[in-house]
């Protein structure tokens, strides 16, 4: 059974860190694209970053790009998503998910593209 856990959400204040982390079970992540997605109270799910070891690339929204950095561990299995420079606005709960087809980011670009996906975790930036 294939399992996503995500973990490290929490309270920040402006201008914090908080890193994420998303352990897989029963799948290897390694040659599979994995995303991160975001979804804040009242708006729609949004892609935020994606790595894929397939073409060794990772891409982020203009939204984070420069203050978020997503890496891999493919020895623990798990990607992770670091997350400077918060601000009210990437209040969300956050979703970490990994598609079944090796394909690079740039062929999963929409959430139907993702079959595996985790329970989310809440990041909430307030002072």
């Amino acid at each position: 059974q294939v399992q996503l856990v995500e973990s490290g959400g929490g309270l920040v204040e402006p201008g914090g860190s908080l890193r994420l982390s998303c352990a897989a079970s029963g799948f290897t992540l390694d040659n599979y694209p994995v995303a991160w997605f975001r979804q804040a109270p009242g708006k729609e799910r949004e892609g935020i970053s994606c790595t894929s070891s397939s073409d060794g690339m990772s891409y982020y929204s203009d939204i984070v790009k420069g203050r978020f950095t997503i890496s891999r561990d493919n020895a623990e299995n798990t990607v992770y998503l670091q997350m400077n420079s918060l601000k009210p606005e990437d209040t969300a709960v956050y979703y970490c998910a990994t598609s079944r087809r090796r394909v690079g980011c740039l062929g999963a670009t929409t959430e139907d593209d993702y079959e595996y996906w985790g329970q989310g975790t809440q990041v909430t930036v307030s002072s």
